[in-house]
């Protein structure tokens, strides 16, 4: 099917929509838990829509290097919202790039063998840590729902009412329409929820005022990086399992494109990530992985046309270079981010779950592996003292939740079923997880 330009323009323009809440929220997230001034948020938005169209075309490039060549959208990955968090609040701001960078390099020198690797991570181990990480974020999302930890109103009635009804408009969106609103309802909750705020004198102009109209991506904005090994292991978890993600999305969109992917076509795709990771954190934005969403509007448009992706990472690089417009995302209240934030760690732990289901709990050894690794994850969340007398070394490992509830899980899973041999490969093709 051969499209005008326009056409290929407005496509490009609704795949923009259909990622953009998702992207825009993290850096929002991230940035008001790290307590960044407006303008560092500012940049942060920017970059990270700039980085979005980057990594995007990156990937829709297919050359002998990189590039998986199918219609596929990248965005910085919600599993690393909680880990970025704790990151920066331990480690300082500087830490968390360096983590990335290091994931970034690990992703490219394992591209070649993941898919040998990738039986270390079945979905009772993805499922799992993802889980786990949803799990982690609701305290945030309640925390900003009440107006944000600090504020001089945390818990007042204004903000209640608007983090509520952002969250029961976004439901109510779900509810009663489909398709292509269906999907922006986060977007279009954080639009009125904001426009209400604005009437309880809740809205800041200031930072889109102040904004530069144009700005080129900083290498190391936020100070050179800094390396420590316990920010750097909760990255390359997270860097590993959003492979494991993408992987489903690549033979997703194979199959909708009637295209057969083989090892070679895998490892391109994996070094685009691993490209994008290095690239984010270089300019202090995000590490980036696959937007299954956009994978639902390729399916539901018909269109496969790599011409359209292209159309949208230009449109997100245009926009990422135009602070004035990431500035107008600064200004949504805490609580009415709050509201939104919920539905969507919400859906973080629905999607662990999930993954979860495809998983045979009829063995007890699947159960002990959810079970352990999820029950230490929150365990050390809620109780983060627990391990503070053991020696320094071993605290880099137990003093964050998402880090020893990952190793649970995995090491569970090396334990119980890797060390099984037949029986691992029968699980894996239960579970549709290739074993090579």
């Amino acid at each position: 099917m051969k499209l005008s330009g326009g056409k290929i323009a407005s496509l490009g323009i609704q795949h923009v929509l259909a990622m953009y809440a998702g992207a825009v929220i993290v850096p929002l997230i991230v940035g008001g838990s790290l307590g960044l001034t407006a303008e560092q948020l500012t940049y942060l938005v920017s970059v990270d829509i700039f980085m979005c169209g980057v990594a995007t075309i990156l990937q829709v490039w297919k050359n002998r290097f990189f590039g998986i060549g199918l219609p596929v959208v990248l965005g910085c990955t919600f599993t690393a919202v909680a880990p970025m968090i704790e990151i920066g609040n331990q480690y300082g701001i500087p830490s968390i790039y360096g983590a990335i960078l290091v994931s970034g390099a690990v992703v490219l020198l394992i591209a070649k063998h993941f898919s040998k690797l990738i039986k270390f991570f079945p979905p009772v181990v993805t499922g799992s840590v993802v889980t786990i990480i949803g799990v982690t974020l609701i305290p945030v999302a309640a925390g900003n729902m009440a107006g944000g930890e600090g504020s001089p109103d945390y818990g007042s009635p204004d903000n209640i009412l608007l983090s509520f009804g952002t969250l029961l408009l976004i439901l109510a969106i779900f509810r009663f329409f489909k398709g292509f609103v269906r999907s922006i309802a986060i977007l279009l909750g954080l639009i009125a929820g904001t426009a209400a705020a604005s009437f309880f004198g809740k809205v800041d102009f200031s930072a889109v005022r102040e904004a530069d109209v144009f700005q080129v991506a900083q290498p190391f904005y936020f100070g050179l990086p800094e390396f420590h090994l316990a920010p750097i292991l909760m990255m390359t978890i997270v860097a590993v399992v959003s492979l494991v993600e993408s992987t489903g999305v690549y033979f997703a969109l194979g199959d909708i494109c009637d295209k057969r992917l083989d090892d070679r076509d895998l490892t391109r795709g994996y070094r685009s990530e691993g490209i994008a990771i290095l690239l984010g954190g270089i300019v202090n934005s995000f590490p980036y992985t696959t937007f299954s969403q956009n994978v639902g509007l390729v399916q539901l448009s018909g269109v496969k046309s790599r011409n359209v992706i292209y159309t949208a990472g230009a449109f997100l690089i245009a926009l990422g270079s135009v602070p004035k417009l990431g500035a107008l995302t600064t200004i949504i209240p805490a609580s009415v981010l709050g509201g939104a934030m919920m539905a969507m760690f919400g859906m973080v732990i629905a999607y662990g779950i999930k993954m979860l289901s495809t998983v045979d709990f009829s063995k007890q050894e699947n159960l002990l592996v959810m079970a352990c690794s999820i029950g230490m994850g929150l365990g050390v969340t809620v109780a983060p003292d627990l391990f503070e007398r053991l020696p320094g070394a071993l605290q880099i490992i137990t003093s964050n939740g998402i880090v020893i509830g990952s190793l649970t899980a995995i090491l569970l899973n090396l334990i119980f079923n890797l060390t099984r041999g037949k029986g691992m490969e029968a699980q894996l093709a239960a579970e549709n997880v290739p074993a090579k």
